[in-house]
Parts: C-alpha cells; sequence; structure tokens
C-alpha cells in the first residue's frame, strides 16, 4: 500500500554524490580554460578549434539533446499515456539520416561558425538576422524550461528552495561556459551523459528487485494498457499516434538537429567530414539507450504506483513531479542513491543549458558583432567569453517563465515547433531549391511562423479535448484514507492554468485547427514555409537566378558517401570553391589520404 511520502532531506551521501558530480563539471572548464595555450582565439573557444573527433561529440549531442525534460517527462508521459512515445526512435532515425545526408554537407564545406552565416550567402543579410533573432527567442525560452526542470526535482526530493536551485544550475553552466568554452562544453557533456544513465539505471535495477521481477513490471504494464504501441489512426488532431509521432516527430527533431545552432556547432567542430557525420550516427545510438532507459523508468513507475497513483491521490501535485516521487519510494533507503538521481537530473540541465549559452555567444558574436566591428582574435575570444556570462545570466532569469509553461516535455517541444519548424523550411528553401530568392524565403518564412504561432497560441488558450489525448487510467484503489485527505506535499502544481474566457463555449477552431497535435507545429511551420517560399520565389523571376552550386546540396554529397572517395577533382572544386583537401568520407581511404598529406608537408588532420 502506497501512502504519501513528505519531502525527504539529502544525507551527506547524497550530498556527496552531488557534489561530484558538480565538482567535475567545473574542473573540467577549468582544464580547458587552460589546456593547449587556452581559448586565445574565437574559433578556439566557440568551436574548439575545428579538431574534436567522433565519440566526445556524439556524446556531447545526445546529453543536451535530453535533457533534464527527458529525465522528468518521458516517464511521466509512459506512466499517464503508455509505450507510444518509444516509436520517436523512428524519429531519431530519420532525423538523424536527413540531418547527416543532407544538411551537414552544405554547412561543413562552407566552414561557418554560425548557421546563420549560410541565410546571408543564400540569401542576403536581413534574413541572416531573422534567423539570429528567431534562434536567440526559442533558446533562452526553451534554456528556461531546462533549468527549471531539475530545480524542480531538487525541490521534490530535498526540500531545498527552489529558486536557489535555478540560480545555482544557471551560475555552474555559466562558469564552465565562459572559463573552457566548446570544449568545456564537450567534455563537460560526456561526463554528464554517463551520470544521467547511471541514474536512469539505479531507478530501473532498483524497480526490478522490487517488483520481483522484469516480468511482473511487463505483465503490470500489460494489463494497465502501457504496452498498446501501433495506432495508426490518420487524424492530425490526437495527440499521440503512429503517424504524429513519426512524421511529426522527425520534423520536429530535424528543427533542432539539422538546423539549430546548439547542435550544428557541435559535429561542425569535428576535424573532418567523416568523423562530423560519425558523430551524428554514434549520437542515435545513444538516443536509443536514453530513450529506452526513460521507457523502462515509465513502466517501472506504473508497476510501483498501479494501485495508488500518487498524483491522484494528490501526493504531488503535477506529473513532472512523478518521476522524483518514484526516487523517494524504492531509493530513499540507500545511501547516496537520491542524490544520485538528483544528479542525474541535473546533468540533464547542466548539458543542455551549456549548449545553448555556448551557442548563443556564437551567434551574438558571429552575427550581430562581427560583422559590424573589425577587432583582433583576442579581443573577439574575450567578446565570446562576456556573452556566455551574459547568456548564463538571461536563461537564469528566464526560468521564471516555465513555471507558467505547463508540463514541461510538452512545453519544450511546442516551444521547438513554433519556432524551429520555420526555421527549418528556411534552411531548406535554401539547400534544396536553387531558385528560390530571398525575398520568397522571406515571406514564407513570415507566413510559416505566423501560423504556427497563432496554432500555439490558440491550443495554450483551449486546451484539447481529452478525447484528444487519451490519458490512461489511473487507480487509487490501493490508497489509504490519509492519502487521499491530507495536503499536497509537494510544490504548486506547473500545469498551465486556464485562462478565463468569459465566453466558455469553445470556438470552432478550438476542437480543429487548436486541437491539432502540437507535434505537427513543426511540420506545418516548415511545410508552409516551403510551400509558399517556392510559389513567391516562382511568381517574381526567381528561375532567372543563378546560385553558386557549393550553397546547394548536389548530387556529389550524396554519391561521395559510396564513390569510396573518388570524385573527380573538377567536382569537388567547384562544391568547395578551392581544391578540396577535406578528405574522403569513406574510413578505408583515409590511411591512403594521410600519407599523401603528410608526403606533401601537408598537416591537415583527417
Amino acid at each position: 500500500m502506497v501512502t504519501c511520502r513528505k519531502i525527504g532531506g539529502f544525507a551527506v551521501s547524497d550530498y556527496v554524490v552531488f557534489g561530484i558530480m558538480l565538482l567535475m563539471s567545473a574542473v573540467i572548464g577549468v582544464y580547458y580554460a587552460f589546456a593547449g595555450g587556452g581559448q586565445r582565439t574565437r574559433e578556439a573557444f566557440l568551436m574548439g578549434g575545428r579538431s574534436m573527433t567522433a565519440f566526445p561529440v556524439a556524446l556531447s549531442l545526445t546529453a543536451s539533446f535530453m535533457s533534464a525534460v527527458t529525465v522528468l517527462g518521458t516517464p511521466a508521459e509512459i506512466y499517464r499515456f503508455g509505450g507510444m512515445f518509444s516509436l520517436f526512435a523512428i524519429s531519431y532515425t530519420l532525423m538523424v539520416v536527413i540531418s547527416a545526408e543532407v544538411f551537414l554537407p552544405v554547412f561543413y564545406r562552407l566552414k561557418i561558425t554560425s548557421t546563420y552565416e549560410y541565410l546571408e550567402m543564400r540569401f542576403n543579410k536581413q534574413l541572416r538576422l531573422c534567423g539570429t533573432v528567431l534562434f536567440i527567442i526559442l533558446t533562452i525560452l526553451y534554456t528556461g524550461i531546462v533549468i527549471y526542470a531539475p530545480a524542480l526535482a531538487l525541490y521534490q526530493v530535498t526540500g531545498i528552495d527552489l529558486w536557489g536551485a535555478v540560480v545555482g544550475t544557471g551560475i555552474v553552466c555559466t562558469f564552465y561556459c565562459t572559463l573552457g568554452g566548446l570544449k568545456a562544453v564537450i567534455w563537460t557533456d560526456v561526463f554528464q551523459a554517463a551520470v544521467m544513465i547511471a541514474g536512469f539505471l539505479s531507478v530501473i535495477i532498483r524497480g526490478v528487485i522490487v517488483q520481483n521481477g522484469f516480468g511482473n513490471i511487463i505483465n503490470d504494464a500489460y494489463h494497465g494498457g502501457r504496452l498498446h504501441f501501433w495506432d495508426f489512426n490518420p487524424n492530425p488532431l490526437q495527440r499521440h499516434t503512429f503517424w504524429t509521432i513519426v512524421v511529426g516527430g522527425t520534423f520536429t527533431w530535424l528543427g533542432i538537429y539539422a538546423v539549430n545552432q546548439s547542435q550544428v556547432q557541435r559535429y561542425l567542430s569535428c576535424k573532418n567530414r567523416f568523423q562530423a557525420k560519425l558523430s551524428l550516427y554514434l549520437n542515435l545510438v545513444g538516443l536509443w539507450i536514453i530513450l529506452t532507459c526513460a521507457v523502462f523508468c515509465g513502466l517501472v513507475m506504473y508497476s510501483v504506483f498501479k494501485d495508488c497513483d500518487p498524483w491522484t491521490a494528490k501526493c504531488v501535485a503535477a506529473s513532472d513531479q512523478l518521476m522524483p516521487y518514484l526516487v523517494l519510494e524504492i531509493l530513499q533507503e540507500f545511501p547516496g542513491m537520491t542524490g544520485l538521481f538528483v544528479a542525474c537530473a541535473y546533468s540533464g540541465t547542466l548539458s543542455t543549458v551549456s549548449s545553448s549559452i555556448n551557442a548563443l555567444a556564437a551567434v551574438t558574436v558571429e552575427d550581430l558583432i562581427k560583422p559590424h566591428f573589425v577587432l583582433t582574435e583576442i579581443k573577439f575570444s574575450w567578446i565570446s567569453m562576456g556573452m556566455s556570462f551574459f547568456y548564463g545570466f538571461v536563461c537564469i532569469a528566464m526560468a521564471a517563465l516555465a513555471s507558467v509553461l505547463g508540463g514541461l516535455l510538452q512545453a519544450a517541444l511546442t516551444i521547438f515547433g513554433m519556432i524551429g519548424g520555420p526555421l527549418l523550411g528556411l534552411f531548406s528553401l535554401g539547400i534544396l531549391f536553387p531558385f528560390v530568392h530571398a525575398m520568397g524565403a522571406f515571406i514564407g518564412l513570415i507566413c510559416g511562423f505566423v501560423l504556427t504561432l497563432w496554432i500555439g497560441v490558440g491550443s495554450q488558450i483551449y486546451k484539447p479535448l481529452a478525447i484528444r489525448t487519451l490519458p490512461l487510467t489511473l487507480s487509487v484503489a490501493g490508497c489509504n484514507a490519509s492519502s487521499l485527505s491530507t495536503g499536497i506535499y509537494a510544490m504548486a502544481s506547473t500545469e498551465l492554468p486556464a485562462f478565463k474566457i468569459e465566453n466558455t463555449e469553445r470556438p470552432i477552431l478550438a476542437d480543429t485547427l487548436y486541437s491539432l497535435s502540437y507535434l505537427y507545429l513543426s511540420a506545418v511551420g516548415t511545410l508552409i514555409t516551403i510551400g509558399v517560399g517556392t510559389v513567391a520565389s516562382l511568381l517574381t523571376g526567381g528561375l532567372k537566378q543563378t546560385v553558386d552550386k557549393k550553397l546547394l546540396l548536389t548530387k556529389e554529397d550524396i554519391f561521395c558517401n559510396f564513390s569510396g572517395g573518388k570524385l573527380k577533382q573538377e567536382d569537388k572544386t567547384v562544391l568547395n570553391g578551392t581544391p578540396n583537401n577535406e578528405g574522403t568520407d569513406n574510413p578505408a581511404f583515409n590511411h591512403i589520404e594521410m600519407a599523401t598529406d603528410n608526403k606533401n608537408g601537408n598537416d591537415t588532420y583527417l
């Protein structure tokens, strides 16, 4: 029988585990502040000197992508709505393949630092500025959510001051981002990814022991309807179906991996294009592992709480508090284990926030400062550090907004859909459609952004009906009487309060357009931007323009993966603008090219 637990406190062992994670993150930042001569240039600070290899970059991509929103939100999603969320494994696969084979070749060939440099090369300065501003808004809003999430976990488990934890998160991130630059961010991500997996595994292993075997957990999940994966309902208004997750999810994550500065900046820091592509594919394995762990945690949660739902029993005030409450239930008696879980959630946040701070500094320096000022590299390096420091505290301030954005997981994806979708459409117009010009692209971007903003805001004002979300049954049959009558021990709810509307009658759009699955927001923004942009360009003479081939995806970009690096030299010259010295994407030929380069006195790393 489950009863409501009061907020627990950290034991000394918990503080030790948690403190080690924070200390290691800070030490890595200090090390890279001085290693290799320190961060003396803008490129060294923002791009790691473009010398990174695939493995640490892959773990960094995974850690920054799978934030505390995943640690807290995904298990609660499985608990409430079932295992259909695991279909995102298909979305991740499609997203990685498209990012690696369509967008990466163009960005890597141009050796850009800010993704939005491409928009000026392909279109004009005004569109570059639009992309930069939208990215800054998107990143600050999202970062506010992922700072707030672990603070929620800390409060739930330890009872420490909520906003003290928010400020602490931001300060630690700002410290090592400002000191160590991108290399510090990537290597702290590697450490934090390991901590995240350890935290998940501790819950899974203990849950299996408590429930007397994994078979009982699966049996409970089956009888509770949590193993229903295949819903092929084509209705776009349904929150989660096979189609919304696979199609909508692919567009949503493409907006993050394919064109978002926080992720693109990482794989562009690799020393050659093969390493960059390899980092994306290795990252896919990491995404599968993290998703699997989060899904199993959700199944464990259901098995433990199947007879007494803490949310219905008012032991917690919001679904985002279920995961830390589970830790209290099954791990509190083991020294250091609650500290490990909090370190797990905190690691997710540190990795995501540090990535965001570094990316914000990069786009600010490259897109807003460098074009207007002629300064030395050392001065740009100092300005980059200053921007990291500044954005660290901006993100702390924006964390307050997360308290009114509702459930963390869906709020994060909704924000990405509203802004990330139109930006994905804008870059797709540039890379895939040579006849699209600046005016057509701008018109498409505005139309896509206005429509997704309209739908996103409308969906927050008029919440979809329960028939569209289909939450599964939760029971309180096993709760004792005191559990159902006592006050809420947890913090105030993070669910979005209903807007007060004088007329209680729902308009027609509330149950049609505003009820569109949040995962389709990005797809709508992308497709409207592409559709309007192509039509506007064709109607205004776009076919007459000539675009440099190096700004477009070409057949050579695709075929070079299968040709063993045997492209004609003239093809390589056209694609790069200068004779190619990048090296093949085929690892079987790397040793041949390295030997040739060394023989010719070329120090290029391959």
